[in-house]
């Protein structure tokens, strides 16, 4: 913990995300239930969307783990990014080792409609922390790019923050420590408005979204012909994981996998 994170605390006490013991954002039993059991591994909602690549999380979305995915993307505890960051970072790693394996396939046919790009510049979350200038632009053509599902600008006003951004900055940073050939690259956005996920059932999340994301002015040619892990903060229904594969594949990149923090209970795939 950085000396003004010890101030801090000082002044405005935390209790943890996950159980709520006392002066601590995330204490170490939390830690080891998101880490110590090992990536939870393949994932798959029931139904799965057509288009849905393979998934992949770290950890089941229950008790202290989704806790701390609430306090992070919902009350802003933005301390639970680096933790959380590196759950994100551990399934990546378990999505490029199955396309090394060859067991990586799409758990669904693509939609008929995958190559329908929607026109227009994406409206996605505005701010600089959303921008693609310059990024990836130097990477080599065997660098695999992380691209975050994008959020609306009325969600990131709201909560202040772009969460599955940041969890996939904080997992970017910690495959870069480790040397693993990765690259974040925010590239989409929303091209048209959708409304709030929660209540909706799997056939509505599907047509909330369907056609909704789009690739980012300036993104197209950083992702053509360029592997691609998608990256979220939890899997549901997958609609949202389908629709960015839909948009990544329409602008020629080929999507190898997704990672995701967390995914329900019973979502094992084989289970």
């Amino acid at each position: 913990m950085a000396w003004w994170e010890h101030l801090v605390d000082l002044v405005l006490p935390v209790d943890c995300a996950g159980c709520g013991a006392p002066r601590q954002a995330w204490c170490a039993d939390c830690a080891r239930e998101l880490t110590d059991a090992g990536v939870l591994g393949r994932v798959r909602p029931s139904p799965c969307p057509p288009g849905l690549p393979a998934v992949y999380a770290c950890a089941e979305y229950a008790d202290a783990v989704r806790a701390a995915l609430l306090a992070h993307k919902e009350r802003g505890v933005l301390r639970l990014a680096g933790p959380l960051g590196e759950a994100l970072a551990g399934a990546v790693r378990v999505a490029l080792r199955a396309e090394r394996l060859g067991t990586g396939a799409s758990a669904e046919p693509p939609h008929r409609e995958i190559d329908r790009a929607p026109r227009g510049p994406a409206r996605g979350a505005a701010g600089r922390e959303n921008g693609v200038r310059g990024a990836a632009a130097g990477s080599g053509e065997r660098t695999v790019l992380l691209v975050p599902v994008p959020s609306s600008r009325r969600s990131v006003a709201a909560r202040g923050h772009h969460p599955t951004l940041r969890l996939a900055r904080a997992a970017a940073a910690r495959l870069r420590a480790e040397n693993t050939d990765t690259e974040l690259l925010p590239a989409l956005g929303l091209a048209r408005r959708t409304t709030d996920q929660a209540g909706l059932t799997a056939e509505q999340r599907a047509a909330n979204v369907r056609g909704a994301f789009a690739v980012r002015a300036g993104a197209e040619s950083l992702l053509r012909g360029r592997r691609v892990v998608l990256g979220d903060d939890l899997l549901t229904t997958g609609a949202s994981l389908a629709e960015a594969a839909r948009a990544v594949r329409a602008a020629g990149g080929t999507v190898v996998g997704a990672a995701v923090v967390a995914a329900p209970r019973g979502s094992r795939a084989g289970t």
